[in-house]
């Protein structure tokens, strides 16, 4: 309805532009669109055209005198309870309760089907989101991320596009070699042969039961074995097992998993590199490869290789990689939810890919800001290598029963939703403590199975749906 009210709109004004030129009001010329828009803020309307402005060189007229003539000449509809005009000649609509009652009836007419359509049917979309780093289990930043990215899906098939959900699997890099050697000092530790842990390793329980794990398999087989690709191979395998259970607790299925390795192993990252240097983007610095960022609109140029020993590239040369493989793969659409951290880095990736040769209007990026939590009114900085988070798991058991669980969202993306942790009163130690949203204005909600939506067609368990509350 929606659109059909935008059309409404849009007619209605072309009307009243026709009628103002007859009437002598406006001099005679062909207006080939009127765009109608929503405007930013509640007090200008629900609808508003800024046609006058468009008007105003060829008509050689103050904007605002052509919005009041177009204004005097609107035709009457029973949608529209009154047109103001505002600033320099925008035209400002406001829909009346007839219209409200009119959207009632169909979103009540068409039921779960309110709001589909075919639009963009036979379109492609590849959304990626959650990409958690197999370091550590899900914690409740990465439940926000899974639930925004779940519901864009969900929103994109709705208008009639195949939508595919992919992770992409962050295992290649410097991180990944500080997991193996922490799950390597912990497997020493439970031989009985204890060896200084690494300072910037990851110290959670979590990691000791993986180690536990590889004494159960190999007993001190591995004890003097310098090679960490063992040990590294069952922390990711335990981990992402852990990974995958959480998000389908969470309601929150994926078709593809892209490994980051697979990059590296098949020459993609050298690749990017390659073909930027061919293009002169590249050049050399205090023993380090930058990237011309400059060149192609950036504000600074930036570190693509480091001048370390290891000459190991940045997450960005990577990430170029990665987007360079998804847009050859012919999507309409590729959607990239983020965190708040990649808002720096993903203008460089798009850049770069541009330098490349490759359209990049079709590559659409979503931040999202990162859930606080604080205690006795304090902000709890997390840290997955500390051990210091609330677990996704957690929040999902502390809702228990069959329900699903009601994971706070902020009503804007862009905004930082902040939780309260609050002493247990069942004196049980292993969990954080009871979470409660300090702004409830909105959140996401999962339903209890046979209420939600089921799987992305029919059926199925439930899963998540934008809803707002007050």
């Amino acid at each position: 309805m929606w659109l059909e009210t935008q059309e409404t709109v849009a007619t209605l004004v072309a009307e009243a532009l026709r009628r103002a030129q007859q009437a002598g009001g406006l001099p005679v010329g062909a207006v080939a669109e009127v765009p109608v828009e929503r405007p930013e803020r509640q007090e200008h309307g629900d609808l508003a055209t800024p046609v006058a402005l468009g008007l105003a060189r060829s008509a050689r007229m103050a904007p605002r005198a052509i919005a009041e003539r177009i204004a005097e000449r609107l035709p009457e509809h029973p949608w529209i309870e009154r047109v103001e005009i505002a600033g320099p000649g925008f035209l400002n609509f406001f829909l009346s309760r007839r219209w409200y009652e009119e959207a009632l009836r169909q979103v009540l007419a068409r039921g779960r089907e309110y709001g589909r359509s075919s639009r963009y049917a036979g379109r492609r979309a590849l959304v990626e989101f959650v990409s958690a780093n197999p370091t550590g289990p899900l914690t409740l930043g990465h439940g926000r991320q899974a639930v925004i990215g779940d519901v864009i899906c969900r929103l994109l098939e709705a208008v009639g596009y195949s939508v595919t959900r992919e992770y992409y699997f962050n295992d290649a890099g410097r991180q990944m070699r500080v997991l193996a050697e922490s799950v390597r000092c912990r497997y020493l530790e439970e031989l009985g042969r204890p060896v200084a842990f690494p300072e910037d390793g990851y110290q959670g329980e979590y990691i000791r039961e993986i180690a536990r794990e590889l004494v159960r398999e190999h007993g001190a087989a591995l004890a003097d074995l310098e090679d960490l690709r063992p040990f590294q191979a069952k922390a990711v395998a335990v981990i992402f097992e852990e990974i995958r259970r959480t998000l389908k607790r969470l309601g929150v299925q994926f078709d593809s998993y892209f490994n980051e390795h697979k990059l590296f192993e098949e020459s993609a990252v050298q690749r990017v590199l390659d073909d930027l240097a061919a293009r002169g983007l590249l050049y050399e610095k205090d023993g380090a490869l930058w990237f011309r960022a400059t060149a192609l609109g950036r504000p600074q140029d930036r570190v693509f290789v480091r001048s370390t020993g290891d000459r190991e590239p940045t997450y960005r040369v990577p990430d170029i990689a990665y987007h360079r493989n998804k847009i050859e793969r012919g999507y309409d659409l590729i959607v990239d939810i983020f965190g708040a951290d990649h808002i720096e880095e993903f203008p460089d990736v798009k850049a770069a890919l541009e330098g490349l040769g490759y359209r990049t209007d079709h590559l659409v990026a979503l931040f999202h800001q990162f859930v606080t939590i604080t205690r006795d009114g304090e902000v709890v900085k997390m840290s997955t290598r500390r051990a210091n988070f609330v677990t996704l798991d957690e929040l999902i058991d502390e809702v228990g029963g069959r329900r699903r669980p009601v994971l706070f969202h902020h009503a804007e993306h862009e905004l930082p939703p902040e939780l309260r942790s609050e002493p247990r009163k069942d004196g049980l130690e292993r969990k954080p403590g009871l979470l409660s949203p300090v702004r409830p204005r909105a959140h996401l909600q999962y339903l209890p199975p046979g209420r939600g939506d089921g799987d992305r067609s029919s059926g199925g368990d439930g899963g998540p749906f934008a809803v707002g509350g007050a």
